[in-house]
């Protein structure tokens, strides 16, 4: 599999040279060839590409940043993701970018019926999901967000046997249904469900709601740039790398490859022709916990935090760009934080906004909240007039205070 993977990146690579002048200013910037890419350490000679990056290329070369390697006309569907990012999915990818598999592995096929609460809406979690929970045989309910006590008499009245939803969300649909006298599991008929990972005790927090509710509960390693990238396989903690994207763990300022059971950056390279990202650092920090003979990752544990400062909250990063850029949008504001912490099971945003001199905190609290939602795609919970000594030039832009 690792030749063949590694021939396969080759030619992948070779026509998006050819293509796509962002990816070929990468390997002339390198001294590279993508004839070159023989194993995991020839493509550690490239640098790691951030997000943040691709953010900028997008935003100075719209709307692919240069790293569109296929004829328009092959685009299926655009997806704009927070940032924004502009990410193109192609016809004749019928499995959700890799989701299919993942749901397979899981066990999840005909006669399954699926309550699929991930956003259908511009950003590709809900289709991705959906795409790939049809592959599978299963029946999908596109419920996408919100609508607690709607979403939970459907899974009385149409017998869902599988939930897929943030965790937080799954804690309010389970407690929505035990609040109406569903109390046992067994009036559920749920058997498992899908979760999207937290930080801190989060296989612990799994493990509970398994033995309160009787279900199974497993996961995925996503994100919107690649689709799956790894996914759970019987009970082995952590995921095993789907064979379509090529992972490794590096260290976050050098790029560096690091070894087995150093925690360090998920950079991934994918095998996928018209959008072939190549070191693309995800922000995700995980462990090595096995390595194929090329040299790159095999299998990852459980992520173990973000590099930087960018922040999650509600499934959705929060980027410290963002916080300048409505800075710069509202008249008045001199300086834009966002503050995450824990309310219950739900993560609460508060926008806190230094002012300029004489400016009415009630001018541009509206204003500031609007354009928040429009960056980032999160309602803010509350907001928040700061000093501008105590929201000065080194204060992070965006502070998770989660415990």
């Amino acid at each position: 599999m690792t030749e063949t993977r590694f021939a396969r990146l080759r030619a992948i690579q070779a026509n998006a040279y050819a293509q796509a002048p962002a990816i070929r200013t990468l390997f002339d910037a390198a001294g590279l060839h993508p004839d070159q890419l023989s194993d995991a350490a020839a493509l550690a000679r490239l640098p790691v590409f951030k997000k943040e990056a691709m953010i900028e290329r997008q935003r100075l070369a719209p709307p692919y940043g240069g790293f569109l390697a296929a004829p328009a006309t092959d685009i299926e569907r655009i997806f704009v993701s927070p940032g924004p990012i502009n990410e193109p999915q192609f016809r004749g990818e019928i499995d959700g970018l890799g989701f299919g598999a993942a749901f397979a592995a899981a066990g999840i096929g005909g006669g399954d019926v699926v309550l699929n609460t991930w956003s259908y809406h511009l950003v590709p979690a809900g289709l991705l999901l959906d795409e790939g929970l049809r592959s599978t045989g299963a029946s999908v309910i596109p419920a996408g967000t919100g609508g607690s006590e709607m979403q939970a008499k459907l899974i009385r009245d149409l017998g869902v046997t599988c939930i897929c939803a943030a965790t937080a969300y799954f804690v309010t649909l389970a407690e929505t249904l035990e609040q109406a006298g569903h109390e046992l599991p067994r009036d559920w008929g749920v058997t498992s469900a899908l979760l999207g990972g937290e930080f801190g005790d989060w296989m612990g927090k799994r493990r509970r709601l398994e033995v309160r509710y009787g279900l199974r509960t497993f996961s995925v390693y996503a994100t919107a740039d690649f689709g799956l990238i790894g996914f759970e396989r019987d009970t082995q903690e952590g995921y095993e790398i789907h064979p379509d994207r090529i992972v490794q763990i590096c260290d976050p300022v050098s790029g560096n490859p690091l070894p087995v059971g150093e925690p360090g950056e998920i950079v991934v390279t994918t095998l996928r022709p018209g959008w072939p990202l190549i070191r693309f650092g995800t922000g995700d920090v995980a462990i090595a916990r096995a390595l194929y003979a090329d040299g790159s990752v095999a299998h990852i544990s459980m992520l173990q935090g973000r590099v930087g400062q960018s922040v999650k909250a509600r499934e959705i990063f929060i980027y410290p760009r963002q916080l300048e850029e409505l800075a710069i949008a509202i008249p008045g504001i001199q300086r834009a934080q966002a503050s995450i912490t824990r309310e219950g099971h739900r993560d609460c945003v508060t926008l806190r906004l230094a002012l300029q001199d004489g400016i009415d905190p009630s001018s541009v609290t509206e204003p500031a909240q609007a354009k928040f939602r429009e960056l980032s795609r999160l309602k803010a919970d509350h907001v928040e007039i700061a000093g501008s000594t105590e929201l000065n030039a080194e204060a992070p832009l965006v502070r998770d205070l989660r415990q």
